[in-house]
């Protein structure tokens, strides 16, 4: 199961955040998302966990306070597509 974990503290790095998870079951993989241009974190990120463990995470952990934030945690949904095609085209120039 894939989670997303919001309203991460900016000092929470995937080591923190694979420790908090891993107190209620087998933690496959911790990501903190970063900012590309800036390199800094942007206070959220993804765990991925086996679906019984995860489910007891979200429950454990949506609204556990870290560092004085309110953490948001629940099954991750699938990304929506970007929509492609460069920018809007404007009428006929002929």
């Amino acid at each position: 199961m894939n989670i997303y974990v919001g309203n991460l503290p900016f000092s929470v790095g995937d080591d923190e955040l694979r420790n908090l998870f891993e107190a209620h079951g087998e933690v496959q993989s911790a990501k903190v998302i970063m900012d590309r241009e800036t390199g800094q974190p942007r206070g959220f990120g993804f765990v991925e966990m086996p679906d019984s463990a995860g489910q007891a995470a979200i429950s454990a952990l949506h609204g556990h306070n870290l560092d004085g934030r309110d953490l948001k945690v629940n099954e991750a949904k699938p990304r929506e597509p970007r929509s492609g095609g460069g920018g809007g085209g404007g009428g006929n120039r002929w």
